[in-house]
C-alpha cells in the first residue's frame, strides 16, 4: 500500500513525557523514567497509520498523548490544526467527538451493568446528539443482530464484544478512529475477523485510523504506514510493505523476526 498523501490531521513534535517514580529518600527525588524522547509523527486524512512496539517501547504513553488523555512534558500535539497539547477537558469537547478509541479489552472497557443499546448509545447521550435509530444501524454496520441491543456484554464473545466496542467509537461519527491493540485479547480465529470489518468500516465511512500493536503481521494488514518504536524513540517509519521488506533498523528486523505472521485472513 502507498504512503497516504492527504491533509495532516495529527502532527506531534518533539514530544517527551518524564514520569518519576515514588522518592525513596527523604533527600532524593524519585527517579526519572523518560517513556517519550523527543517523538515527531503526522497521520495524514484517511490513512491508516500504525504504531508498533513492544511493552515498553512507549506507544502507550504516545497514544495517550495524541488522545489528550495525559499531557507531554514537552513538545506539541496538533489536531487538524489545533494545538491540543495542555488544553483543560472542557475545551476538547471537539477533540472527544472527532476521535474516538477502540480499547484491547472490550470486557473492561464495557459497564457489565449496562444493556448494549446503553452502551452504544452513551457517546450519543454525553455529547448531547440524539440517539434515533443510531444504534440499530451501528449494530447492522459491525455484523450483529438488532436483538443484541437488549443484552449485557457478559452475553457475547469476546470478538462479539470487541464489535460492540467498535460499534460504539463509531456512535458520534468521529473522524479518527484508534485502536488500541484491538485483537490481541481475542482468539486466534477471531483476529482476522475483526481486523477485517475494522479495515471495511474505515473504507466505507473514510476515517482516519491510529492502529497501535505489537505485532508487525497485525499491523501490516490494516495500515499503509507504520512507526515502529523502541525505547520512547521512533526508530524508523515508513511504507509498510516496504517497512517489512526491508527493514532498515535492527529492532524492527528483531520484532520481524520475533512475532507470527497473520496471512491469509481474506
Amino acid at each position: 500500500m502507498p504512503t497516504h498523501a492527504g491533509t495532516p490531521l495529527i502532527e506531534a513534535s518533539g514530544l517527551t513525557r518524564v514520569y518519576h517514580r515514588p522518592r525513596t529518600s527523604l533527600t532524593r527525588p524519585g527517579e526519572a523514567v523518560h517513556a517519550l524522547r523527543g517523538v515527531s509523527l503526522t497521520v495524514r486524512k484517511g490513512e491508516r497509520y500504525g504504531i508498533v512496539g513492544e511493552s515498553g517501547s512507549g506507544k502507550s504513553t504516545l497514544l495517550r498523548l495524541l488522545c489528550a488523555l495525559d499531557r507531554p512534558t514537552a513538545g506539541s500535539i496538533r489536531f487538524d490544526g489545533r494545538e491540543i497539547a495542555g488544553l483543560p477537558e472542557r475545551r476538547l469537547r471537539f477533540l472527544r467527538q472527532s476521535l474516538q478509541i477502540v480499547f484491547q479489552d472490550p470486557m473492561s472497557s464495557l459497564d457489565p451493568r449496562m444493556r448494549v443499546r446503553d452502551l452504544v448509545a452513551e457517546p450519543l447521550v454525553a455529547l448531547g446528539e440524539p440517539v434515533g435509530d443510531r444504534v440499530t444501524e451501528l449494530l447492522d454496520a459491525v455484523g450483529l443482530p438488532a436483538s443484541a441491543a437488549g443484552r449485557y456484554p457478559h452475553q457475547f464473545s469476546g470478538g462479539q464484544r470487541q464489535r460492540i466496542a467498535i460499534a460504539r467509537a463509531l456512535a458520534p461519527r468521529p473522524e479518527v478512529l484508534v485502536a488500541d491493540e484491538p485483537v490481541s485479547a481475542l482468539d486466534v480465529s477471531v483476529r482476522g475477523q475483526i481486523l477485517n470489518l475494522l479495515a471495511d468500516l474505515v473504507d466505507e465511512l473514510g476515517l482516519t485510523l491510529v492502529f497501535v500493536s505489537h505485532d508487525l503481521s497485525v499491523v501490516r494488514h490494516v495500515c499503509e504506514t507504520v512507526a515502529v518504536m523502541n525505547d520512547g524513540e521512533i526508530v524508523e517509519t515508513g511504507a509498510v510493505d516496504d517497512v517489512w521488506a526491508e527493514p532498515r533498523h535492527a529492532y524492527t528486523r528483531t520484532l520481524l523476526r520475533a512475532v507470527p505472521t497473520l496471512e491469509g485472513f481474506r
